[in-house]
């Protein structure tokens, strides 16, 4: 998303990744004045931030982001995949809070790496700060953010994905499909079309995640279960890492049986944001 005015860009995330090291190093919950001074910020300032991020207070999402709320929701909103799937929430209908659809490229196609497509990208500010996202005339391929590995990193990492591919800047191509994807397009028909670029198993495991609502979380051996290889598990988590199409293909839902976090690809501060930001609007 393109915006101008810090209270709808990155920087919110910014101060959330602030927030998120504080909460690490302390070992007793901190107050508002306590984290305000500590970021360099006014009380007022501080708490008009998370709210307009976040819908709830500092003190709130202190409880989101401890590591122990990660076992919390495995416990408390734990999503059966296969009942997802079996409700209607399925790659033809409406994805847990996002409107999408989604296709995948041929086995052929993608043993071409990319080869004869024409791959667009651009810069975008999200929630999430920045975010670089990639896309063909059929849809998003892409989408990774920048944070926690620096944007070089990140724009290298999808781009060397389709070495074939012919990469075009042009973020102008991508707007409006970033717009809908992260909730700023208006109304309820608009769907981000989503182009899948990965093997069969992979894709597979991308279409389970799929269904898996917003505020809540799945397991590894769970999606291992959904795509019918139950004995699968560590080539399932090497197919969540693989993930092209962050956040709108929801990678960051998974979690290991024992509530730990797990790894992720943007960075395990990235993850804990995003989990707690979801969890927190929807008690919100």
């Amino acid at each position: 998303m393109i915006h101008n005015d810090e209270e709808h860009s990155g920087y919110h995330y910014n101060v959330i990744r602030r927030a998120i090291a504080l909460i690490d190093a302390a070992e007793d919950n901190l107050s508002l004045e306590e984290m305000a001074v500590q970021m360099g910020m006014s009380p007022t300032h501080f708490q008009r931030v998370f709210s307009r991020w976040v819908g709830v207070s500092p003190k709130r999402y202190q409880q989101y982001l401890t590591l122990r709320h990660a076992k919390t929701l495995l416990h408390n909103k734990f999503s059966t995949v296969e009942t997802a799937h079996a409700s209607g929430l399925s790659g033809s209908g409406r994805l847990h809070d996002l409107f999408l659809k989604w296709e995948a490229m041929s086995p052929g196609e993608y043993a071409k790496s990319g080869a004869g497509l024409t791959i667009y990208w651009g810069w975008f500010d999200t929630a999430f700060g920045r975010a670089i996202v990639m896309g063909t005339d059929r849809g998003i391929c892409g989408l990774g953010f920048a944070a926690e590995l620096g944007e070089q990193v990140a724009f290298d990492d999808l781009r060397d994905r389709w070495p074939g591919g012919a990469f075009i800047e042009a973020p102008e191509r991508l707007d409006t499909w970033v717009q809908t994807a992260f909730g700023a397009a208006g109304s309820a028909s608009d769907k981000t079309p989503l182009l899948l670029i990965g093997a069969p198993f992979q894709v597979k495991v991308w279409e389970a995640l799929l269904n898996v609502p917003s505020g809540q979380v799945t397991t590894y051996s769970e999606i291992a279960q959904a795509v019918g290889n139950p004995k699968a598990v560590r080539a399932v988590g090497t197919a969540i890492g693989r993930n092209p199409v962050s956040w709108l293909i929801p990678c960051h839902r998974a979690l290991r049986k024992s509530g730990a976090m797990g790894g992720y690809h943007w960075g395990l501060p990235m993850k804990r944001a995003m989990l707690a930001y979801e969890a927190a609007r929807a008690d919100a």
